[in-house]
Protein backbone atom coordinates (compact mmCIF):
# COMPACT_ATOMS: atom_id res chain seq x y z
CA UNK A 1 0.00 0.00 0.00
CA UNK A 2 1.97 3.27 -0.65
CA UNK A 3 2.04 5.57 1.88
CA UNK A 4 2.02 9.46 1.39
CA UNK A 5 3.27 12.08 3.53
CA UNK A 6 2.78 16.07 4.16
CA UNK A 7 4.33 18.24 2.13
CA UNK A 8 6.88 19.04 4.67
CA UNK A 9 10.18 16.51 4.63
CA UNK A 10 12.09 18.39 7.44
CA UNK A 11 9.38 18.80 10.59
CA UNK A 12 7.41 17.46 13.05
CA UNK A 13 4.39 15.97 10.67
CA UNK A 14 1.22 13.99 10.30
CA UNK A 15 1.42 10.25 10.06
CA UNK A 16 2.35 8.64 6.71
CA UNK A 17 -0.97 7.31 5.87
CA UNK A 18 -2.62 6.36 2.31
CA UNK A 19 -3.91 9.40 0.24
CA UNK A 20 -7.36 8.61 0.80
CA UNK A 21 -7.51 8.65 4.52
CA UNK A 22 -4.78 11.78 4.72
CA UNK A 23 -7.90 14.23 4.80
CA UNK A 24 -8.67 12.83 8.30
CA UNK A 25 -5.34 12.15 9.69
CA UNK A 26 -4.53 12.67 13.27
CA UNK A 27 -1.37 14.81 13.96
CA UNK A 28 1.42 11.98 15.06
CA UNK A 29 3.89 15.00 15.61
CA UNK A 30 7.06 12.64 14.90
CA UNK A 31 9.69 14.17 13.06
CA UNK A 32 9.20 12.72 9.35
CA UNK A 33 12.84 11.12 9.28
CA UNK A 34 11.32 9.06 12.63
CA UNK A 35 8.10 7.89 10.67
CA UNK A 36 10.57 6.80 7.49
CA UNK A 37 13.05 4.88 9.60
CA UNK A 38 9.65 3.59 11.43
CA UNK A 39 8.37 2.28 7.97
CA UNK A 40 11.92 0.69 7.29
CA UNK A 41 12.47 -1.14 10.45
CA UNK A 42 8.89 -2.56 9.09
CA UNK A 43 10.57 -4.18 6.02
CA UNK A 44 13.45 -5.81 7.78
CA UNK A 45 11.93 -6.65 10.49
CA UNK A 46 8.75 -8.38 7.94
CA UNK A 47 12.50 -9.77 6.04
CA UNK A 48 11.81 -8.12 2.80
CA UNK A 49 15.34 -7.39 3.02
CA UNK A 50 17.92 -10.03 4.95
CA UNK A 51 20.63 -9.89 6.81
CA UNK A 52 23.51 -9.40 4.50
CA UNK A 53 21.51 -8.18 2.10
CA UNK A 54 21.62 -4.31 0.41
CA UNK A 55 18.97 -2.09 0.68
CA UNK A 56 17.38 0.22 -2.14
CA UNK A 57 19.50 3.79 -2.10
CA UNK A 58 18.62 6.72 -0.63
CA UNK A 59 17.36 8.06 -3.59
CA UNK A 60 14.78 4.90 -4.37
CA UNK A 61 13.70 5.03 -0.66
CA UNK A 62 12.77 8.35 -1.14
CA UNK A 63 10.78 8.04 -4.23
CA UNK A 64 9.44 5.17 -2.65
CA UNK A 65 8.17 7.28 0.59
CA UNK A 66 8.27 10.42 -1.71
CA UNK A 67 10.28 12.21 0.98
CA UNK A 68 13.54 13.77 0.33
CA UNK A 69 16.56 12.22 -0.32
CA UNK A 70 17.95 14.04 2.97
CA UNK A 71 15.18 12.69 5.05
CA UNK A 72 16.06 9.28 4.01
CA UNK A 73 19.67 9.67 5.08
CA UNK A 74 18.69 10.74 8.47
CA UNK A 75 16.73 7.90 9.26
CA UNK A 76 19.42 5.40 7.88
CA UNK A 77 21.78 7.14 9.63
CA UNK A 78 19.86 6.89 12.75
CA UNK A 79 19.73 2.97 11.85
CA UNK A 80 23.13 2.73 10.94
CA UNK A 81 23.95 3.90 14.50
CA UNK A 82 21.86 1.28 16.05
CA UNK A 83 23.62 -1.30 14.58
CA UNK A 84 20.67 -2.27 12.48
CA UNK A 85 22.73 -1.27 9.07
CA UNK A 86 25.94 -0.98 7.59
CA UNK A 87 27.36 1.51 5.27
CA UNK A 88 30.12 0.59 2.52
CA UNK A 89 31.87 3.23 1.46
CA UNK A 90 31.22 3.17 -2.47
CA UNK A 91 28.72 -0.05 -1.99
CA UNK A 92 25.58 1.02 -0.51
CA UNK A 93 23.85 -0.26 2.66
CA UNK A 94 23.65 -3.57 3.88
CA UNK A 95 21.33 -5.21 6.94
CA UNK A 96 23.79 -5.75 9.33
CA UNK A 97 24.31 -9.58 10.42
CA UNK A 98 25.68 -10.95 12.71
CA UNK A 99 27.77 -13.14 10.83
CA UNK A 100 30.13 -9.98 9.82
CA UNK A 101 33.16 -9.86 11.72
CA UNK A 102 32.88 -6.72 13.74
CA UNK A 103 29.65 -7.56 14.83
CA UNK A 104 30.21 -10.97 15.97
CA UNK A 105 32.26 -10.09 19.30
CA UNK A 106 29.19 -6.52 19.26
CA UNK A 107 27.98 -8.41 22.79
CA UNK A 108 31.35 -10.61 23.83
CA UNK A 109 32.94 -8.28 26.18
CA UNK A 110 35.65 -10.61 27.77
CA UNK A 111 39.21 -10.36 26.17
CA UNK A 112 42.33 -11.80 26.74
CA UNK A 113 44.46 -9.42 29.11
CA UNK A 114 47.05 -9.23 26.20
CA UNK A 115 44.91 -8.76 23.58
CA UNK A 116 42.20 -7.77 22.17
CA UNK A 117 38.26 -8.76 21.03
CA UNK A 118 38.64 -11.94 18.54
CA UNK A 119 42.78 -11.67 18.69
CA UNK A 120 42.62 -15.36 19.69
CA UNK A 121 40.61 -16.44 17.10
CA UNK A 122 37.39 -18.10 17.19
CA UNK A 123 36.34 -20.04 20.37
CA UNK A 124 36.00 -23.99 20.50
CA UNK A 125 32.62 -24.63 21.49
CA UNK A 126 31.17 -28.00 22.79
CA UNK A 127 27.38 -28.09 23.34
CA UNK A 128 26.69 -29.83 26.46
CA UNK A 129 22.91 -30.30 25.69
CA UNK A 130 20.21 -28.30 24.05
CA UNK A 131 16.51 -29.15 25.58
CA UNK A 132 13.01 -28.43 25.85
CA UNK A 133 11.40 -27.99 29.73
CA UNK A 134 8.59 -25.35 31.15
CA UNK A 135 9.88 -21.92 31.77
CA UNK A 136 10.25 -21.27 35.94
CA UNK A 137 8.89 -18.21 36.98
CA UNK A 138 11.80 -16.44 36.87
CA UNK A 139 12.92 -17.68 33.10
CA UNK A 140 9.26 -16.85 32.05
CA UNK A 141 9.19 -13.52 33.25
CA UNK A 142 12.59 -12.24 31.66
CA UNK A 143 10.91 -13.32 28.23
CA UNK A 144 8.14 -11.98 28.52
CA UNK A 145 6.65 -16.08 28.84
CA UNK A 146 4.19 -17.73 31.03
CA UNK A 147 5.20 -19.75 33.82
CA UNK A 148 5.19 -23.53 32.58
CA UNK A 149 5.68 -22.73 28.91
CA UNK A 150 7.60 -23.79 26.35
CA UNK A 151 11.51 -22.78 26.39
CA UNK A 152 14.46 -24.57 24.90
CA UNK A 153 18.17 -24.60 27.24
CA UNK A 154 21.27 -24.85 25.62
CA UNK A 155 24.13 -25.21 27.34
CA UNK A 156 27.71 -25.12 26.04
CA UNK A 157 31.47 -24.31 27.09
CA UNK A 158 33.52 -21.97 25.46
CA UNK A 159 37.41 -22.38 25.26
CA UNK A 160 40.10 -20.67 23.98
CA UNK A 161 43.28 -21.78 23.42
CA UNK A 162 42.38 -25.14 25.10
CA UNK A 163 41.23 -23.76 28.24
CA UNK A 164 37.74 -23.48 28.81
CA UNK A 165 37.19 -20.17 29.69
CA UNK A 166 33.21 -19.41 29.46
CA UNK A 167 30.21 -21.35 30.53
CA UNK A 168 26.86 -20.16 29.49
CA UNK A 169 23.14 -21.85 30.07
CA UNK A 170 21.04 -20.19 27.43
CA UNK A 171 17.21 -19.77 27.53
CA UNK A 172 14.93 -19.21 24.17
CA UNK A 173 11.31 -19.23 23.66
CA UNK A 174 10.44 -22.67 22.47
CA UNK A 175 8.22 -21.49 19.41
CA UNK A 176 10.31 -19.46 17.71
CA UNK A 177 13.51 -21.72 17.66
CA UNK A 178 11.45 -25.29 16.72
CA UNK A 179 13.88 -27.57 15.59
CA UNK A 180 16.78 -26.45 17.77
CA UNK A 181 18.76 -29.44 18.69
CA UNK A 182 22.41 -30.07 19.96
CA UNK A 183 23.31 -31.49 16.99
CA UNK A 184 22.19 -28.68 14.93
CA UNK A 185 24.17 -26.20 17.70
CA UNK A 186 26.83 -28.00 16.98
CA UNK A 187 27.45 -28.43 13.42
CA UNK A 188 27.12 -24.85 12.66
CA UNK A 189 30.46 -23.35 12.96
CA UNK A 190 29.63 -19.65 12.82
CA UNK A 191 28.45 -17.20 15.56
CA UNK A 192 25.40 -18.59 17.11
CA UNK A 193 23.46 -15.51 16.70
CA UNK A 194 23.98 -16.03 13.27
CA UNK A 195 22.42 -19.47 13.15
CA UNK A 196 19.13 -17.88 14.55
CA UNK A 197 19.18 -15.00 11.97
CA UNK A 198 19.64 -17.76 9.17
CA UNK A 199 17.86 -20.75 10.22
CA UNK A 200 15.15 -19.22 12.52
CA UNK A 201 14.55 -15.64 11.19
CA UNK A 202 15.59 -13.76 14.95
CA UNK A 203 17.74 -11.32 15.18
CA UNK A 204 19.29 -10.27 18.29
CA UNK A 205 19.61 -6.41 18.20
CA UNK A 206 20.27 -5.31 21.53
CA UNK A 207 21.45 -6.81 24.96
CA UNK A 208 21.08 -6.08 28.59
CA UNK A 209 23.27 -7.02 31.31
CA UNK A 210 23.85 -8.03 34.81
CA UNK A 211 26.88 -8.70 36.45
CA UNK A 212 28.07 -10.04 39.72
CA UNK A 213 30.62 -12.36 41.06
CA UNK A 214 29.89 -16.17 41.88
CA UNK A 215 31.65 -18.77 42.85
CA UNK A 216 32.66 -22.37 41.11
CA UNK A 217 30.14 -25.01 42.53
CA UNK A 218 27.01 -27.03 41.47
CA UNK A 219 29.45 -28.34 38.71
CA UNK A 220 30.47 -25.24 37.06
CA UNK A 221 34.36 -25.84 38.22
CA UNK A 222 33.70 -29.55 36.58
CA UNK A 223 33.14 -28.06 33.11
CA UNK A 224 35.49 -24.69 33.82
CA UNK A 225 38.50 -27.16 35.00
CA UNK A 226 39.00 -24.86 38.07
CA UNK A 227 38.82 -25.43 41.79
CA UNK A 228 35.50 -25.69 43.71
CA UNK A 229 34.78 -22.16 44.91
CA UNK A 230 37.31 -20.43 42.27
CA UNK A 231 35.67 -17.15 41.89
CA UNK A 232 33.90 -16.40 38.49
CA UNK A 233 32.31 -13.29 36.44
CA UNK A 234 28.45 -14.30 36.35
CA UNK A 235 26.86 -12.32 33.50
CA UNK A 236 23.24 -12.32 32.84
CA UNK A 237 22.34 -11.50 29.43
CA UNK A 238 18.43 -10.34 27.91
CA UNK A 239 18.65 -9.73 24.31
CA UNK A 240 15.95 -8.50 21.86
CA UNK A 241 14.96 -8.65 18.62
CA UNK A 242 12.79 -5.93 16.92
CA UNK A 243 9.65 -4.16 19.08
CA UNK A 244 12.20 -4.85 22.14
CA UNK A 245 10.18 -8.46 22.38
CA UNK A 246 13.00 -10.68 24.69
CA UNK A 247 14.06 -13.51 22.51
CA UNK A 248 17.18 -14.96 24.98
CA UNK A 249 18.22 -15.20 28.83
CA UNK A 250 22.05 -16.07 28.80
CA UNK A 251 23.78 -17.01 32.11
CA UNK A 252 27.16 -17.08 31.67
CA UNK A 253 30.12 -17.65 33.82
CA UNK A 254 33.70 -16.41 32.92
CA UNK A 255 37.07 -17.36 34.04
CA UNK A 256 38.86 -13.76 34.82
CA UNK A 257 42.49 -15.46 35.63
CA UNK A 258 43.68 -14.98 32.29
CA UNK A 259 40.68 -12.31 31.02
CA UNK A 260 38.58 -9.30 31.57
CA UNK A 261 35.64 -7.90 31.18
CA UNK A 262 35.85 -4.65 28.91
CA UNK A 263 33.12 -2.35 27.92
CA UNK A 264 33.77 1.05 26.18
CA UNK A 265 31.13 3.36 27.86
CA UNK A 266 30.10 6.51 25.91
Amino acid sequence: MAVTPPSSSTSSSAALLPADDFAVATPAFSPLYQQIKGLTLQSLQSGEWKPGEAIPSEMELAARYRVSQGTVRKAIDELASENLVVRRQGKGTFVATHAEQHVQFRFLKLVPDSGTPGSEGPAQREIIECRRLRASADIARALALRTGEAVLLARRVLSFAGTPTILEDIWLPAAPFKGLTAERLADYHGPMYALFETEFNVRMLRAEEKIRAEAAIDGRELLLKVKHGTPLLSVERTAYTYQDVPMELRRGYYRTDTHHYHNTLN
